[in-house]
């Protein structure tokens, strides 16, 4: 039995590593793939699980992207590091309406909204949406090119657009990246401040789950957090690489077209499953 949860595990973290970059939803995949595996371990515990695995695809951001966030390089000019240090500030005012809200709101969230239907419905709205703002995009000439150009007035609203993904299913990098589309970001920029706005975020939201569940693991429940974290992390560095390299020639639509089909997929099963019960 051990072994078999383990396995799932290991699938799990994977899962995270890949969608918690692709904008195509880390927590809807997650939710929904544990109702196909049933990973065996408590309802606390797969609650903060969930969230918590995320830091080890965060720890990918921070190894990949060390040199261009670390504002107290020796290697780098008095200008540079004012350069960073801008950047960890747009990421502090774009941190703010997401952290706000989750404060707020996360517990009735979770409580109304954390099940297959939601996870659906966003996949394929999303999807749509993805697909119509690139179609509108094409002809658009992108204001925003670099983080010199990203003022912190954009900052904030691309923080706005991160606050859906509150939703499950929502995605939050397809929210941030979407929005940051809208308002002129261009794709390498708006990937990358997406990247950079899950530090502070999911660090906070694991500390908030840990603070919840408590410290009190057991020897398994330990095994299983420090495997998925790890597999997260090593399959997110692959993930990132990969959507940085994609994005250079390609929009998101294949990401929104995966979205809708998914989605449907989803509502066929448990509409089937559901009727068979």
């Amino acid at each position: 039995m051990f072994l078999i949860e383990f396995l799932k595990v290991i699938l799990l973290g994977i899962v995270e590593g890949i969608t918690e970059w692709l904008p195509i939803s880390s927590t809807g995949h997650m939710i929904l793939l544990d109702e196909f595996i049933h990973f065996k371990a408590s309802e606390a515990f797969k609650d903060m699980f969930i969230v918590v695995i995320q830091l080890g695809a965060i720890f990918a951001v921070v190894l990949l992207y060390f040199n261009r966030l670390n504002p107290f390089s020796p290697k780098k000019t008095g200008n540079q590091r004012k350069e960073t240090f801008s950047i960890w500030f747009k990421v502090l005012v774009g941190i703010i309406p997401a952290g706000v809200a989750g404060v707020l709101f996360e517990d009735l969230l979770e409580e109304r909204l954390y099940n297959y239907i939601t996870v659906s419905l966003m996949l394929i709205i999303y999807g749509v949406l993805f697909i119509i703002i690139e179609n509108r995009n094409k002809s658009r000439r992108k204001t925003i090119n670099s983080f010199k150009d990203l003022t912190y007035e954009t900052a904030f609203f691309i923080g706005v657009f991160q606050m859906l993904s509150l939703i499950p299913g929502t995605s939050r990098s397809g929210a941030t990246i979407l929005g940051a589309i809208l308002l002129g970001v261009s794709r390498p920029v708006a990937a990358e401040f997406s990247f950079f706005l899950s530090i502070p975020v999911m660090f906070g939201a694991s500390a908030v789950k840990l603070l919840k569940f408590g410290f009190d693991f057991t020897g398994t429940e330990m095994a299983f957090l420090l495997t998925g974290m790890v597999v997260a992390f090593i399959v997110s560095i692959i993930a990132i690489k990969f959507l940085m390299r994609y994005i250079k020639n390609n929009d998101f639509k294949a990401f929104g077209l995966y979205r809708i089909i998914l989605g449907i997929i989803v509502i066929g099963y448990f509409a089937i499953t559901g009727a068979i019960a």
